[in-house]
């Protein structure tokens, strides 16, 4: 039941009986509890609104009952001082149900779906939730988010493991308590006094303590964005179930975010719906379809249909699609007026009406100023859990506490300032305030933005809402779980200073949006929305160009569409120039050198020029790489640190402590180095000064932390050898090791993550090098640079006599748990010199077989096409191998008794082979014979074996082995794709990775989308931003071939490369030739083509 039903007679959700809700301090008329008198004057009827904030206080509200939604969502926002209020709505509940409705503000307050008149009452949350805290501008609105956060994780919405659950509880603690101290917290009791989840309880405390002990020193600041991080991770984090069925009846839970539309059976998700796929979404009375495209995504059918309870209920979820998809996916959005209502009627004309997300980021980017304290609000701590008589606590609480950016006063005016001279509108409370006014921040951008507001009354009071929601948390989630109520209290309040700074914000965004008309990694940007034949006699299509028609003849209340490409296109063109140059630019690059300082790119958009100047200095382009290189590497020592370290259990932590300790430091260095590199580049791009233009200060500054990659040095072989040894001797490790590296975060296998920092080190000699090749002997950067290099050259001459061993011992590793039938791979001594795919000539033809080439013995084996590993079919030692040269492809390998003809893709990939095995076996001749360990293999004595007689006893010794974490692995790709690959070509790899934003193109489409591209262990892994955690997807390139397009391709475009196999071809484009080059260069030396150059070359 709602809070507009409740009657004199019954207990409300606050657990007060009456549903009145009793108050501390003197209470004005129409703040007791009951229904305030609905007033008459001169613009008509009054309602006193009551708005539940996030803290839980309520404050009063009178507009008339003719005013639009936004009037009210106005005043709210006024009294917050809310800058970033659009990520915000007013929510309500429709009287005896559970269906809750966001307040449309282009729509009065008495015509609004299941708004109660009579004592109304909305609750102020968060709408839009960013799945990037780091886009929220302002700590206050970060704040704000993360007492929704706090109100979800209590009530029980947002739904997670008990370990991410005692993390993020462990923040919350942080920011409201500070740091622990164990003299006043001896044990987890002190705990008991907040209520971070329904089933809480002592062990669940526990963990909370453990984790708050962690994190000494953060700010509340810190900590906010920490639990904002954590939150956004969880698969539930946003998602606001609404109830309905598929057309088999089968009863399901929908939810909308920003990436499109979620489908849940309880809280398991089983079907995702991005933006990229659908289409045009609608409803028809309580049908809800969603039509996707025809193309490219493997849906069996083009559209999907959902059943909800009712049309209001349909109605409710589609317009909450509209608006997500309008704030997220749009860059901006046209206010077209609403249609009155006629007799015919085509439709809902809902259509989302405020800024969306990357208009609000550039609204507060242009209008910042810097804000003054704000009072945090401790409204989440509670009775403790066993004690009934502190739900009564009530009554001797702060009742006025808010948690506005300033005391419960809202920004000054004349209307206000009149009523706040009538004491009879005011509480005591706010009359004590009233000085503090004075020292408030100063008035943001947006109280210019929003129209003047009259007469308001506002008062406010605490009321506690958590135990009465669970019940609807109960129908939603599937969860039996509720809250128990309690009581509040306070402790004394935190306060702390927001520092940062407008330049230092605008660095951290400045390449953080992509294009806003995303169409997926595999998509296709070619739509046709022209008139589709329905498939049902009822439903009609509102797609481009059937806005003419007049034979429609449902009414609004019933039916309603919604095209997703249409909304889009409005926006091609600012989407266009915002993210990518416009087709008709044709503007060419200089091919000389540029004595200028910048670079002007200019492009159309409805006859007005707008320019862009970027420095065109190499120094610059080096230093944007080093910047967003080390993006991409700060990534990775979190994956390890963060990620890989909550899937561990508490032995293994503690067993790998020194590594996670050297990482915690390194994190913390690179954090710094990450934030200087950001700050220079802005100086370098904006208006700096001559003497900004440099990056040599910076990098000395950084070899600071020299010492501890020394000690990483010393510590990573143990740390592989203890990370074996434990994957071999313990299942349970081996489980969660396998299941982490199939995560997405985990891009690449744990064992080259932890051979990172090696890398990293490398690429800074390569920077410091080619800056000290630009500058001339009187540069006033060189000084520094040379300083660094000669600082780094130490280290980086012990990783490079270091890292061959390490790069092999990693590989052997990772081949061991691929292949099967050979179980002691590793083995002091034992080098990988090449592995690759050749067809092997038997009795039935051609077999394909993949041929593992290591310094002591030749491998070859076969993919199981069950659990997708490789069994070992047989072998030959080195030091008896001999080749012989045969025709076209083929070459015969003799071992002992044995011959083993074979066939190569190319005549250039045949005499590397060749090469590689003499080579390997006059290595082999030179060294002291060993015994060959063979593990469980059995010998083949025949040259013509089949995979069904030969490895078959050897597949037994492990068996329902797991199948490995990806396809993208070079092992994988050579299999798929008939390439080879050597130990060499991963150490140039290593030498060669490189990330930043390119614009890519498929080979058939028209658009170019800008994604973030990372390239790493021979794969190019695409992202949506930096910011992301997951790629989107991953494009491996041993087989493919890189160079720029043809003129068959028809590309007038600067700086374009093309990688083409076969029939599969993409097109990226580059941001200045600098770039344009670097990308080629690293592409062309990890590419196949490129190990047949280097062999003709010796």
């Amino acid at each position: 039941m709602s809070l507009d039903s409740m009657g004199p007679n019954k207990t409300g959700r606050s657990g007060i009986p009456g549903g009145r809700m009793t108050h501390s301090l003197s209470t004005p008329s129409g703040v007791d509890g009951t229904p305030p008198n609905i007033t008459h004057n001169r613009g008509g009827k009054k309602l006193a609104i009551r708005v539940q904030m996030l803290d839980d206080s309520v404050t009063m509200f009178q507009v008339q009952a003719k005013a639009l939604g936004k009037v009210l969502f106005e005043q709210v926002c006024r009294q917050l001082n809310l800058l970033e209020a659009d990520y915000f709505g007013l929510e309500y509940q429709e009287s005896g149900s559970h269906t809750k409705y966001w307040l449309d503000l282009e729509k009065s307050l008495n015509r609004q779906v299941g708004l109660s008149l009579i004592d109304p009452i909305l609750r102020f949350c968060v709408k839009f939730y960013t799945p990037d805290p780091a886009q929220l501008e302002e700590e206050y609105t970060r704040f704000l988010f993360c007492l929704q956060v706090k109100r979800d994780l209590a009530t029980g919405i947002l739904q997670c493991n008990d370990n991410t659950a005692a993390l993020m509880a462990s923040y919350i603690v942080q920011a409201s308590c500070g740091d622990y101290v164990v003299e006043d917290y001896p044990d987890h009791t002190y705990l008991s006094s907040y209520r971070f989840v329904p089933h809480q309880d002592g062990s669940m405390q526990r963990k909370i303590m453990e984790n708050h002990k962690k994190h000494f020193g953060q700010s509340p600041a810190e900590a906010d964005l920490n639990l904002l991080e954590t939150a956004r991770r969880c698969e539930l984090y946003g998602m606001k179930m609404h109830q309905a069925k598929d057309i088999e009846g089968v009863p399901l839970n929908l939810a909308v975010a920003h990436m499109g539309l979620a489908v849940f059976q309880g809280i398991t998700r089983i079907n995702t719906f991005s933006w990229a796929k659908i289409r045009k979404i609608s409803f028809k009375r309580k049908r809800f379809l969603v039509k996707l495209h025809p193309e490219g995504y493997g849906y069996y059918k083009d559209t999907v249909e959902f059943f909800f309870e009712g049309r209001n209920e349909c109605k409710n979820f589609w317009k909450k699609c509209v608006e997500n998809h309008g704030f997220f996916r749009c860059s901006m959005v046209q206010n077209l007026p609403r249609r009155k209502t006629r007799v015919l009627s085509r439709g809902s004309s809902f259509r989302y009406s405020g800024k969306t997300q990357k208009q609000v980021i550039e609204f507060v980017r242009d209008n910042y100023v810097k804000r003054q304290t704000f009072q945090r609000s401790q409204s989440f701590r509670q009775g403790t859990l066993n004690s009934g008589n502190r739900s009564q606590s009530h009554t001797s609480c702060n009742v006025n506490s808010s948690i506005s950016a300033h005391p419960l006063l809202p920004i000054e005016t004349a209307e206000w300032d009149f009523r706040n001279q009538n004491s009879a509108l005011t509480t005591p409370s706010q009359m004590r305030k009233g000085a503090d006014s004075l020292g408030r921040r100063p008035d943001s951008p947006i109280d210019h933005m929003r129209s003047q507001v009259t007469a308001a009354q506002v008062e406010t009071y605490q009321m506690k809402t958590f135990a009465g929601e669970s019940p609807q948390v109960q129908d939603h989630l599937d969860s039996s779980r509720s809250v128990s109520p309690g009581g509040t209290w306070t402790s004394p309040h935190h306060h702390y200073n927001n520092n940062i700074h407008a330049a230092d914000r605008a660095r951290v965004h400045q390449d953080a949006h992509s294009s806003d008309t995303y169409h997926g990694i595999n998509g296709n940007v070619s739509l046709d929305r022209r008139g589709e034949v329905p498939h049902f006699s009822n439903r009609y299509d509102l797609s481009l160009g059937s806005d003419k028609s007049s034979s429609m003849s449902h009414s609004e209340r019933d039916t309603g569409s919604y095209d997703i490409n249409q909304a889009e296109a409005r926006v091609k063109i600012e989407e266009e120039n915002a993210n990518y140059v416009n087709a008709n630019n044709n503007s060419r690059h200089t091919n000389g050198g540029s004595t200028s300082n910048s670079a002007t790119l200019e492009s159309q958009d409805g006859g007005e020029t707008r320019r862009k100047r970027w420095p065109t200095d190499r120094a610059y382009f080096l230093a944007k790489e080093l910047l967003m290189t080390e993006r991409t590497y700060k990534r990775d020592l979190d994956v390890l640190n963060t990620w890989f370290r909550e899937e561990l259990a508490p032995d293994d932590v503690e067993a790998l402590q020194p590594l996670f300790q050297l990482l915690e430091v390194l994190i913390q260095h690179h954090g710094v180095f990450l934030r200087d590199l950001e700050h220079r580049l802005v100086l370098w791009e904006g208006h700096g000064t001559h003497e900004t233009h440099r990056i040599g200060d910076v990098m000395l500054k950084n070899m600071v932390v020299l010492p501890l990659y020394e000690e990483y040095l010393e510590a990573h072989r143990d740390v592989l050898h203890h990370l074996v040894d434990a994957f071999d001797g313990d299942e349970r490790f081996q489980q969660i090791y396998r299941e982490f590296e199939q995560q997405k975060v985990c891009y690449v296998p744990i064992g080259y993550l932890l051979l990172k920092p090696f890398h990293r080190l490398l690429h800074y000699q390569l920077i410091l090098d080619r800056l000290l090749d630009h500058y001339g002997e009187e540069h006033f950067d060189r000084t520094d640079c040379h300083g660094a290099l000669m600082m780094l050259g130490r280290t980086t001459d012990t990783i490079n006599s270091l890292l061959p061993e390490s790069e092999n011992y990693v590989l052997l590793c990772e081949l061991q748990r691929d292949l099967v039938g050979f179980d002691q791979l590793v083995q002091p001594g034992r080098r990988l010199v090449r592995q690759g795919c050749l067809l092997k000539h038997s009795k039935r033809g051609l077999q394909q077989r993949m041929f593992f080439l290591f310094s002591d013995v030749l491998l070859y084996a076969s993919k199981s096409p069950v659990n997708q590993t490789f069994k070992v079919l047989g072998h030959v030692p080195v030091r008896s191998l001999l080749t012989d040269n045969a025709e076209h492809n083929a070459f015969v390998i003799y071992g002992g008794q044995r011959a083993i003809t074979v066939s190569a893709g190319t005549t250039a990939e045949k005499t590397l082979w060749l090469a590689e095995l003499a080579k390997a076996t006059a290595d082999a001749k030179t060294r002291q014979p060993v015994q060959l360990v063979m593990g469980s293999l059995k010998n083949c004595s025949s040259s013509e074996e089949g995979l069904e007689t030969c490895g078959l006893n050897a597949g037994a010794s492990v068996p329902g082995k797991t199948p490995p974490s990806r396809s993208n692995t070079s092992l994988h790709v050579c299999w798929h794709r008939g390439a080879t690959v050597g130990l060499t070509d991963h150490l140039v790899a290593a030498n060669n990775q490189l990330s930043g934003f390119l614009l890519r193109k498929f080979k058939n489409s028209s658009g170019w989308q800008k994604l973030w591209v990372v390239f790493t262990s021979f794969c190019l892994y695409f992202y949506k931003s930096y910011q992301d955690d997951s790629a989107l997807a991953s494009l491996p390139l041993l087989g493919y071939s890189v160079g720029p397009p043809g003129v068959q391709d028809a590309l007038q475009k600067d700086f374009v490369f093309k990688l083409s196999f076969k029939n599969h071809v993409y097109f990226f484009r580059a941001e200045s030739e600098h770039t344009y080059n670097r990308w080629l260069e690293v592409l062309r030396s990890t590419t196949q083509t490129q190990d047949f150059k280097n062999l003709s070359n010796n």
